[in-house]
């Protein structure tokens, strides 16, 4: 293979090494509190907004606050949530629905910057027969906070700040804007000089 040749390939490595340290680093979510529906022994992803859905007497309603890419990604509540549990101590009364309510507020791992997620908690809720899911929780997790486009942001005061961000997982499971390290940039430039220089020295010794 002649010199030529050899740092020609050389180049090409090079520039590929740049290419792939710019491109994107880690897989995108979004920290948020998803809802969800007690279905039997199982959870299932509410197809329907709480503000929206009207659970019936005796049903158990989730939620819970992770980062997730998207619904088939999405953490479920943890622990106990069978209704007869939840509402043991609570008796029925006419007119009116129990909810059975379970609060998962997630890792630490999840959680924002500076904030530290409270102790997982269940509720039984008593509202009104027509009541929503979010009518449900306030009775029992206020304050409750959300954004102009109702979207749920915060349960019991948590997170204290954000709704819905984006957030890009980095190397140590932390948070990052997504972009190459300095580092990996830093040292794919230098091999795209080096290479070049090679290039070029070794055309200009052909060409003598």
């Amino acid at each position: 293979m002649t010199a030529v040749r050899r740092a020609g390939l050389l180049l090409l490595a090079a520039l590929t090494l740049c290419a792939t340290a710019v491109g994107p680093a880690a897989a995108t979510g979004y920290r948020y509190w998803s809802f969800w529906e007690r279905d039997g022994a199982r959870w299932t992803y509410a197809t329907q907004g709480p503000s929206t859905a009207r659970p019936g007497d005796g049903s158990v309603e989730g939620f819970r606050f992770a980062v997730s890419e998207d619904s088939a990604d999405a953490s479920q509540p943890r622990g106990t949530a069978e209704f007869g549990t939840i509402c043991a101590d609570t008796p029925a009364v006419g007119g009116r629905k129990r909810v059975g309510l379970v609060v998962d507020f997630g890792t630490t791992a999840d959680a924002p910057p500076g904030e530290k997620p409270p102790t997982r908690r269940t509720a039984c809720a008593v509202v009104p027969e027509d009541a929503t899911a979010a009518d449900a929780l306030a009775t029992v997790a206020k304050p409750l906070r959300y954004d102009t486009n109702a979207l749920l942001c915060a349960i019991g005061g948590y997170p204290a700040r954000g709704c819905g961000e984006k957030v890009t997982a980095g190397a140590a499971g932390g948070t990052s804007d997504g972009g190459p390290s300095l580092g990996l940039l830093a040292g794919a430039g230098v091999v795209v000089v080096l290479a070049a220089g090679a290039f070029w020295q070794a055309r200009r010794r052909r060409n003598d």
